[in-house]
């Protein structure tokens, strides 16, 4: 495997101005996080107006370049790095407003800033303010980045958006694909402003094989041409990009030897076997005890059928992968690891209890209060994957555990969503992750999952705790086209068996709409109308005065009609 490689070269000077105002950076890490959180360059440049930005420039790179790789590697770059501008946002804001100049802006903490993150193959670009980013063609510079200035004249001009200028911050976003050759610049405007796109790649490619050279002589042309700013200059080359999709689970698939088939007492890697719990054609799942600990873990192995597929055998671990990542008492938690694997399986806790799908053969018609609290407490496992940034895909009763003292646990998180992992990823991942009477109708669509898919399926788990039925049968998977999901007939919940409120009704239908649009935004939401009549349901769900009063409707009704025949009379 061939690891992402970039060749840099970098200068920054005060130029004509007596303090240097700019500030950049690059990080690259070591792996596994070169693999996981990819390569991050910085550019920010201060507003001339100010004594402090300066400071601003410097909070704005290094926050980046070291907030953003203790983020959790399950996040996509997106969410990771815009969590870190707004965080950074915040301070300088806060700074600001805490200073003297807190009614003027263009004195505060505020910064231009430009960054560019190198994943796999990918380049996600981020952009605030003035400052630009280009890409080097071969008879030209592409420009990437709009710049956020407002021209009042064609002399007078002012930022309408930098980093520190206001509470909350817009952040231009942008994922482009890469290619082994593909050059950057990153460039404050005392560059871009006095220097020609020909001497920039005339330059480029003379010195290729020094770019800090290359960068140094950038900078220098613009001085010569009477750039009156400072100057600051990134060159980023992509040398090499990686091949190899999930590189840690990648690499322990391809290291590690398949485990024999375990018989109970049986002695293996540190384990006693004693005895299976599941076996099927996707994996054996046993209960053993860690001979070091004296602790019962849940080990599973790999199916014999599907050893060759590399796809399963990474999905297999990613179960492990995410637990470890993740810190709720909802989400199945992965063992600690005390030693060196020598055989592929995965290792988790053991739950003591039984499955949400074996308490409901036990407890076929539960009460609605039990069902609310079942879902609440599914709804928190989802919401702690979600702020990671990963969906389940395949939430139904099997997987679902109840342990002794009453607590639910999602578990086989084997097809989950990862958005770290899948930008970057190059296989493409199963077309259907989930089961079908459970599975979103926009994955029958091939479309990508969402938080709301996952709200989709609990929907459908509350409505089959409630009716032993499904909400559309089994129409859902035979839906091949948008307009076949439009005539979806969703089919009530409520029967004369059992005494459910009609609201309860209509937020479940609500929950499981076709259309993810019109489900719930979140399933805080979902839970909350679930145990709390939403006034709009009760409107629409209530019966009509003649149902709910006859004598009072019949005497509105007599009492209108008498004013008419007066008023006739009258006439």
């Amino acid at each position: 495997m061939s690891p992402l490689r970039i060749a840099l070269g970098q200068h920054s000077e005060a130029g004509r101005k007596a303090r240097n105002q700019d500030f950049h950076g690059c990080h690259v890490p070591r792996e596994p996080q070169l693999g996981a959180k990819g390569i991050a360059l910085a550019m920010a440049d201060g507003i001339s107006s100010s004594a402090v930005s300066h400071i601003a420039s410097e909070t704005a790179v290094t926050s980046l370049l070291e907030d953003y790789y203790a983020t959790s590697e399950a996040w996509s770059v997106r969410h990771a790095v815009e969590c870190v501008l707004t965080a950074t946002n915040a301070w300088l804001y806060a700074q600001s407003r805490n200073g003297p100049y807190r009614y003027e802006k263009d004195k505060g903490y505020v910064c231009t800033l430009s960054a560019l993150v190198i994943t796999s193959t990918t380049a996600h670009l981020f952009h605030v303010g003035d400052t630009r980013i280009y890409k080097l063609h071969a008879h030209g510079l592409e420009p990437l980045t709009h710049d956020h200035r407002l021209w009042v004249s064609r002399q007078e001009s002012y930022l309408s958006r930098a980093l520190g200028a206001d509470a909350l911050v817009e952040i231009d976003y942008q994922a482009l694909p890469l290619q082994v050759g593909d050059t950057f610049l990153l460039a404050t405007d005392g560059v871009y402003e006095h220097s020609d796109a020909r001497f920039i790649l005339r330059t480029v490619e003379e010195h290729g094989g020094d770019l800090d050279a290359a960068a140094r002589r950038i900078v220098a042309h613009a001085y010569r041409q009477g750039s009156e700013d400072n100057l600051s200059l990134q060159i980023v080359r992509v040398e090499a990009l990686p091949q190899a999709e999930t590189p840690a689970l990648h690499r322990q698939v391809e290291r590690l030897p398949f485990p024999p088939i375990l018989e109970p007492r049986a002695r293996f890697d540190g384990y006693t076997i004693l005895r299976e719990v599941h076996a099927s054609s996707r994996s054996h799942v046993y209960l053993a005890r860690d001979d070091e600990t004296d602790t019962q873990v849940i080990l599973k192995t790999p199916s014999i059928d599907l050893r060759e597929d590399p796809g399963y055998l990474e999905r297999l671990l990613m179960e492990e992968w995410i637990a470890r990542r993740l810190s709720s008492r909802h989400v199945l938690k992965a063992a600690l690891p005390t030693r060196q694997r020598h055989y592929l399986y995965t290792v988790t806790e053991f739950v003591e209890g039984q499955t949400l799908a074996q308490w409901l053969i036990d407890n076929p018609r539960p009460d609605l209060e039990t069902v609310r609290r079942i879902v609440e407490q599914i709804a928190r496992g989802l919401q702690a994957l979600h702020r990671m940034e990963v969906l389940h895909q395949d939430l139904r009763p099997d997987n679902v555990m109840i342990d002794k003292t009453g607590t639910l646990k999602l578990i086989d998180l084997g097809s989950a969503r990862v958005a770290g992992i899948v930008e970057t990823a190059t296989a493409e991942p199963p077309p259907f992750p989930g089961t079908a009477l459970y599975m979103a109708p926009e994955y029958i669509l091939g479309d990508v999952g969402t938080a709301r898919s996952d709200l989709y399926s609990l929907g459908v788990l509350a409505y089959h705790m409630l009716s032993g039925r499904y909400p559309y049968g089994t129409q859902v998977a035979k839906t091949r086209t948008a307009a076949a999901q439009r005539r979806l007939t969703y089919r009530s919940v409520l029967d004369d068996e059992r005494a459910i409120p009609a609201w309860v009704d209509a937020t479940l239908k609500k929950a499981v709409h076709p259309n993810p649009e019109k489900r719930y935004q979140e399933l805080s939401e979902f839970t909350f109308d679930l145990r709390h009549p939403n006034q709009a349901f009760l409107d629409r769900t209530r019966p009509p005065l003649i149902e709910r009063h006859p004598v009072a409707f019949w005497q509105g009704v007599s009492a209108i009609l008498a004013v008419v025949i007066l008023a006739l009379l009258l006439r």
